[in-house]
């Protein structure tokens, strides 16, 4: 080695090689960040089209008649055999949407179905949101129904909403809304009011209470909403992949769209609103089955 022959760096330069090596990790993270929430919200489509498969099936089985988001209460609850219903390797007492659906596609929600068990978490990642992998509960799960223009089975003076309905009444199926993406009660909160997730729970500020049922953007005074009890606030999409909600139309095809897109309007505090009075109100075009703006019934 010649004298005056340096070896390895000076501190100057590694602290330039590691301003280099940060300013690269500052640009490729978000872009892996980017690509992972990505990756989610196809996955999580890929998994509610796949299910979607089956709402057509159950219609074959039915003389064309669409399910219900949940299936009706018939007198005698739970003595009464016809309120159990089947979900492909057992029963449920009036069964929800999603583990029917999962019966007509030879995927099952529950690994042992409890048939007194009126919620119980979902044991089959199928009916599971990527980007929600906490929301297990049957009842306060990821996906919302469109069952107000779809299969309303709620009784209103002691007749079904809206049940029993053919798949005849839709019009435009590849414009009508068949389940998305669900924000759930807490929809009708300003987002600094709204709370965690409770996989059990049943507070109406909850982010993802009662998300299993979807309001559609525009309620009247009479409309039914959210839990249909008295005083409970309205459901609605939840925009959780970058703003944007999945949504699987009823001829099966899908996609991520901002809640706007699909007719809801929103407070400048996040809250979804039922009929704002302006010049862009809250539209039904995408839930009614016909295109148009209809009244919930």
């Amino acid at each position: 080695m010649k004298p005056g022959t340096r070896i390895g760096f000076t501190l100057i330069e590694l602290l330039v090689v590691v301003a280099i090596i940060a300013i690269l990790i500052s640009i490729i993270l978000p872009s892996l960040s980017g690509a992972t929430k990505a990756a989610r919200q196809m996955a999580g489509l890929s998994n509610m089209r796949q299910l979607a498969a089956g709402w057509h099936s159950y219609s074959i089985d039915n003389q064309e008649v669409m399910m219900p988001g949940r299936f009706p209460n018939l007198p005698g609850g739970t003595a009464n055999p016809a309120n159990y219903y089947k979900v492909g390797n057992g029963k449920k007492f009036r069964a929800r949407y999603l583990p029917v659906l999962g019966r007509y596609i030879d995927s099952f929600s529950f690994a042992n179905p409890d048939p007194n068990d009126d919620r119980q978490d979902y044991d089959n990642t199928l009916f599971v949101c990527p980007a929600a992998p906490d929301r297990t509960d049957d009842g306060n799960c990821a996906w919302g129904y469109n069952h107000q223009f779809l299969g309303n089975s709620r009784l209103r003076s002691g007749v079904y909403r809206n049940f029993p309905l053919k798949q005849t009444v839709l019009q435009i199926q590849a414009r009508t809304a068949l389940f998305a993406d669900s924000l759930g009660t807490a929809a009708g909160f300003a987002e600094n009011e709204r709370r965690g997730y409770n996989n059990n729970g049943a507070d109406l500020k909850e982010v993802g209470n009662h998300a299993w049922s979807l309001d559609p953007p525009r309620l009247t005074a009479a409309s039914d909403r959210g839990t249909g009890n008295a005083g409970s606030t309205r459901t609605a999409v939840d925009p959780r992949h970058s703003g944007r909600a999945n949504t699987v139309f009823c001829d099966g095809h899908g996609g991520a769209f901002k809640p706007e897109e699909l007719g809801y309007r929103r407070l400048t505090d996040g809250r979804f609103v039922d009929q704002e009075p302006s010049a862009d109100p809250p539209t039904n075009a995408m839930f009614s089955g016909s295109g148009r703006d209809k009244d919930p019934v």
